[in-house]
């Protein structure tokens, strides 16, 4: 048995044990989707940063430096500070208004069922986004290393949405928590080591590794990796790229999995005081993929990372390069490790809102027809969604960068969830027509954007399989990659509007209240069923 394997395997077995012990546990609806809302704030802290260290963090974006420099690096930036707007904005308020999703903050004081129905749909999609740049990730990472084993791209693909499914199904939220936190204690510990080896390799010389970055051989010339250009290119590039951060700093306060982290911890107080912790995790982080990017570029080239597993390689392959095969086994168990907490984060998310606001809430009018039936139809969605994801990261294929497809679904969540979070909390005016009309502009109009634009329309035919290759054309309509700079724009202006053409005075009179709740957490240890 090869040394990556037997390090796959014993992370799988790992955590399987913790699913198995999470599983006696996770009896009731509490239990199930909160973790019985026991989780400390240190504990919360490493597994939201967990939850956020993505594969788009540790393959995506240590490629993009790698192949494109410092238009790479601030590719990053946005994801290094988009904490502060979860920080400052949605966390206290989040927890003390809720108790399952961010749904339940927008029921509080509108009208339940239409305002749950669209949330769990915006839910859905963004988690699946999300979840299917993970799975891509996993099918190269996983057909590279085990090749000649018979396993390839989508056997891995579909071994990883079974095991996803099997910690959510089994384990619900307190297994996925102490997945995540193994995974990024792993994660940061693997990536200190290799910026370490990559400094080392300069003699710990920043002035000779900075020099090497200005003279990075790729594509048979020498290229000067601190110039920006090699990404973001005239006449749409700036624009391209301001986009993209509105959408990560502003996408990060409406992603489901992130949010229904704040649900597990007891009050408000520990849910700021584990964003904090994520922040300086994160920070760190995001500062350290410079060193594996750069370090990518300069000792390996882009050209020989081609050649060997494309531009979602670059950190193992440094890896290897640095370390030898058994420290590349171990940072590729690592990714292995951050794309399964990941997806489990993001299945529990898309079930809990799907069994939590769309059956029992809109269906079943707040009321379980059955003792634990919440719970299994959560079960029950675990395994639709992994099926979806699985089918449809096979056919997209392992050619699509994972941090690009990420960046998507960030514009997403921000111009759909966000609007509606911050009106439902700082807007007295704030009505269901407003909310509705929020979802769907928001949703809708990144989702026409992100067809109509490049990352779609302008992608190769031959990068990808299937079904997939009828949706691609030549020539984009839309010019920008990232839709957020219009559609995050486009979701509060329809929120605005809608507000203004509804007219809810019930809504109005519960402002007080919720205001009162969201800011002082009076009441917030009751569980709201509405």
């Amino acid at each position: 048995m090869s040394t990556p394997l037997i390090m796959f395997v014993g992370f799988i077995l790992v955590t399987l044990i913790i699913t198995w012990k999470a599983a006696r546990q996770s009896s009731g609806s509490s239990n199930y989707f909160a973790a019985g809302r026991g989780i400390t704030a240190w504990q919360n802290g490493i597994a939201v940063a967990g939850d956020y260290m993505s594969a788009a963090s540790f393959l995506g974006i240590a490629g993009i430096i790698a192949f494109q420099g410092y238009d790479g690096f601030m590719y990053s930036v946005g994801w290094l500070v988009a904490y502060l707007t979860v920080l400052l904005v949605v966390a206290e308020p989040l927890r003390n208004a809720g108790s399952y999703t961010m749904a339940d903050v927008l029921a509080y004081r509108l009208r339940p069922r239409p305002v749950r129905a669209m949330a769990s749909l915006s839910t859905l999609i963004v988690s699946t986004f999300y979840m299917i740049a993970q799975m891509v990730g996993a099918g190269t990472l996983v057909a590279l290393l085990l090749k000649g084993s018979g396993i390839g791209f989508n056997g891995a693909v579909a071994g990883v949405g079974v095991l996803m499914v099997a910690y959510v199904v089994f384990g619900g939220m307190l297994a996925t928590t102490w997945v995540q936190i193994i995974k990024a204690i792993l994660l940061i510990a693997g990536t200190i080591l290799l910026s370490v080896l990559v400094l080392g390799h300069f003699d710990f010389s920043f002035a000779a590794f900075f020099d090497a970055i200005t003279h990075v051989k790729s594509g048979g010339k020498v290229v000067n990796f601190l110039e920006p250009g090699l990404r973001y290119k005239p006449p749409y590039g700036a624009i391209d790229l301001i986009s993209l951060g509105l959408a990560l700093i502003f996408g990060t306060a409406g992603l489901p999995h992130i949010l229904v982290r704040f649900y597990t911890v007891p009050d408000a107080k520990t849910a700021r005081i584990s964003v904090v912790w994520a922040m300086f995790i994160i920070g760190a982080f995001y500062i350290m993929t410079t060193f594996l990017g750069f370090g990518a570029a300069t000792i390996l080239g882009s050209d020989f990372i081609k050649l060997n597993g494309g531009i979602n390689m670059s950190a193992p392959l440094l890896a290897q390069r640095l370390g030898g095969d058994i420290f590349f086994a171990f940072i590729s168990a690592i990714a292995f490790a951050t794309i399964l907490a990941v997806v489990a984060g993001l299945t529990i998310s898309a079930s809990t809102s799907f069994a939590h606001d769309f059956y029992t809430n809109v269906l079943h009018h707040g009321r379980e027809q059955r003792p634990g039936e919440q719970v299994r139809v959560a079960q029950i969605t675990a395994v639709v969604v992994g099926i979806v994801s699985i089918i449809i990261a096979i056919l997209l294929g392992p050619a699509f960068n994972v941090a690009f497809l990420v960046g998507l679904a960030f514009a997403v969540a921000a111009s759909a969830n966000l609007p509606v979070i911050v009106f439902s909390i700082f807007w007295k005016r704030f009505n269901t027509a407003g909310a509705l009309s929020g979802l769907g502009v928001g949703l809708v109009g990144s989702l026409i954007l992100i067809a109509i634009g490049p990352s779609v329309m302008g992608v190769d035919a031959d990068t990808v399989v299937g079904a997939a290759r009828h949706m691609i054309q030549s020539q984009p309509i839309f010019p920008l990659e990232n839709p957020g700079i219009v559609s995050i724009p486009l979701g509060f202006l329809g929120a605005f509007i809608g507000t203004l053409c509804g007219n809810e005075p019930e809504s109005e009179e519960k402002f007080a209240e919720m205001e009162v709740r969201a800011n002082t957490g009076l009441g917030a240890e009751k569980a709201t069923a509405h």
